[in-house]
Order: structure tokens, then sequence, then C-alpha cells
């Protein structure tokens, strides 16, 4: 007989805002169910609003996003694009795909965000672009990379798959690179169950972005009466969200202001109780002064001496569903076949071994905030 407690706080519980089964049974009666219907298309205008971006495709996932992204780029064999080890394995793939290699550098220590210090010595003839990744929704230092990227004629491509609703010294994250990536997937703050967008902040990637987008065809331009028949012109693939997908997210967009200042009240609420915790040596996430955050995450990193798998195991004992994150793509099999280390990646070693993710969802009370911070004080004072 299993001696585990059941589940009383979960890592994420989806928040629907009671409207998604309202547009899906609108979009279900307006005979179109395949992409690119009305649902889409309001969701690509309120991102290109929110933004301020030229263009927004909704894609199937930010994976597919970053696909795209790689794709506009016209990658060869052997080129590099820039991004870090602590990150989530699609920021790799995507140009692994187009046969580039991903170059790892560290992470800073009070964001776990790309180390903007140390870009440039990792910059070679065959550096094509660099991907900083806004983690936890904390803005990367942008000014700095974007910098780098005019004196090598690199592209930056922003990951900010966790990054919606998020900015950079006032500027939206997802607008700042020349192209973005952003994921609804249901584990992200504003959701679709699965789904993405590609941002292009730069107009001379829109119109072949869109012919990608369209399985490499002008099928969008043939739509718009701008062409006379449509046809295949370039490499592609099926990016688009089915409309369902699309009428769903549009009723988490429409509250994604709410969303975020409930997510950020909790997120408050656990980082002003974590402050016991530092006693014990735990450390709680730095938000710079550049950065406005979403409230995507709350982790912690545990003190050394700690072990963070005794901590886990006795946290989901108690019934509170705590989770790890990334294990460094530098050192994984794939990243070892794929990839080259760039720079030591002795912050990248360090987190990864110690951090830990807490419940945050819509819907946790302050009670609950509270019985998690003190579950997470006695696992640790247990083993230091």
């Amino acid at each position: 007989m299993s001696l585990e407690r059941p589940v009383r706080i979960a890592y994420n519980r989806p928040h629907l805002t009671g409207r998604e089964f309202t547009y899906i049974r609108e979009a279900v009666d307006a005979g179109q169910l395949a992409g690119n219907g009305a649902f889409t298309r309001r969701c690509q205008g309120w991102l290109e609003a929110k933004l301020g971006c030229p263009q927004a495709l909704l894609t199937h996932s930010c994976t597919g996003a970053l696909e795209m992204a790689a794709l506009l780029l016209d990658l060869q064999a052997g080129d590099e694009v820039i991004m870090p080890s602590f990150t989530f394995v699609s920021t790799a793939n995507a140009f692994v795909l187009r046969g580039a290699r991903p170059v790892f550098v560290d992470v800073r220590p009070d964001t776990l965000n790309i180390d903007e210090r140390l870009i440039e010595a990792a910059i070679t003839p065959r550096t094509k672009a660099i991907v900083p990744v806004h983690y936890a929704g904390v803005a990367c230092e942008m000014d700095t990379i974007e910098a780098i990227a005019r004196r090598h004629g690199v592209v930056v491509i922003e990951d900010a798959a966790q990054g919606l609703m998020a900015a950079y010294r006032g500027r939206p994250l997802g607008s700042i690179g020349h192209i973005a990536a952003i994921s609804f997937h249901e584990t992200k703050n504003v959701i679709a169950g699965e789904g993405g967008a590609l941002v292009v902040n730069e107009a001379r990637f829109t119109e072949r972005a869109e012919i990608l987008w369209e399985k490499g065809t002008n099928r969008s331009q043939f739509r718009r009466n701008e062409v006379d028949r449509y046809t295949w012109l370039d490499i592609g693939s099926s990016f688009l969200p089915g409309e369902l997908t699309a009428a769903f997210l549009w009723a988490q967009l429409e509250s994604a202001e709410e969303i975020t200042a409930r997510r950020l009240a909790l997120w408050r609420q656990y980082h002003a109780r974590a402050e016991s915790l530092e006693a014990l040596g735990v450390v709680r996430p730095t938000i710079p002064p550049y950065a406005s955050h979403n409230a995507h995450l709350f982790y912690l990193l545990l003190p050394v001496a700690a072990s963070r798998a005794d901590v886990l195991d006795e946290l989901n004992h108690q019934g509170v569903n705590a989770i790890f994150h990334y294990v460094p793509l530098h050192d994984s099999v794939g990243g070892l076949r794929y990839g080259r280390v760039a720079s030591r990646m002795d912050v990248t070693d360090d987190v990864s071994r110690r951090l830990i993710r807490l419940p945050l969802w819509i819907g946790m009370s302050e009670d609950d905030v509270a019985e998690v911070v003190n579950c997470v004080a006695n696992a640790v004072a247990k083993r230091i």
C-alpha cells in the first residue's frame, strides 16, 4: 500500500475565464474549424496591438514559432546560434533541425537569464543569431544584447515563451528582438492548451513569414485578393493552430490583464513569506530594476547542503506538488552531440541542481501560499 499522501496543492491548474466554451461554440457555428479564421485574426490583432509589432502569427506551439524563426534565417549546416543552456530543449531543437549548432553560454546568478557579458566572446564568423530566453517572465538585459547584435550583424530572436505581459524598460517582451516566439501552453499564464505565436518585429521578414506559415504558399495573399491564385513559393509547414484553439485563446487574451494581476498578487505573497527562508540559506527570485515581470512562476534556490531530491520528496509527501526545472542542455546527450560550450557554466550547473518551482495558479489562497512556504521551511530545516 502506498504511503503517499494525495496532492492537496497542485503545481498548476489551468485557469478558465468562463468564456472559452462560448467562443468555441461560436467557432463551430461559424462553420470553420481549420486555422486562420475569425478567432485567429482576433488573437493576432490583439498581439500586434499589445506588442506594437507589424505581424503576429498564431502557431500550434511555441516550438513551431521557434522553428519558423529558424526558417526565416535560412540557416545552413555549421551556422551557430548563441543561447543559454538553462532553457527548454525547443530553444535548441528549432535550430538544430536546420543544421545549425547551438552555442551555450552561462546565465546570470540573479535572473538566471543569459549572461550578456559572455555573449560577445562566443561570437564567431558562423554566428547568425542570439537567442535570449526570458526566464520566469523576467527580462534579459536587452539593450546590451541588441548592441552586441548590431555590432556583429546578427539577428536577435527572443524566446519569450514565458514572457507575455512582462516588459523590459517599458517595452513588452516579444517586441524587442527582430523575431520572437511566445507560448500559450497550459503551464503558461495565458493559455490555449497547446499553442504559440511568432512575432515579427522587422518588416523585412513579414511577407516570407506568412508564406512559411501557410505551408510555403501565398494562400493568405490569395484570400485577400492580392493575387489571382495561390501556389507553392517556398519551404514551409503546417504551423497554424485550429480555430477551436484560437477561440479558446481569445477568451484568455481578453482577460490577460486580470490574469497577470492575480498571479502577481500570489507571487508577492510568496516573495514576502519566503523572506523567512533566507535564514536557512534559501534564495528568493531577484527582479532587476529594468524588468516588469508577469509572475509566470515562483522558484527558490535551496542551500547547497540540502538535497533537492529529498526536499521535493518531502514536499510531495506532504501533498505539495513542487518540481525542479531544466536539466542543462550543454551536458545532455543532445547538447553534447549537437552543440558546443562557449563559456564556463558554473552558474548553470549550480542553479540547475538547487532550483525548485512552487505551485502558483489562480485559485490558490493566501493560506495555500503560507502552507507551501511552511512546508519548504520544515523540509529544508531537516536537511541542513
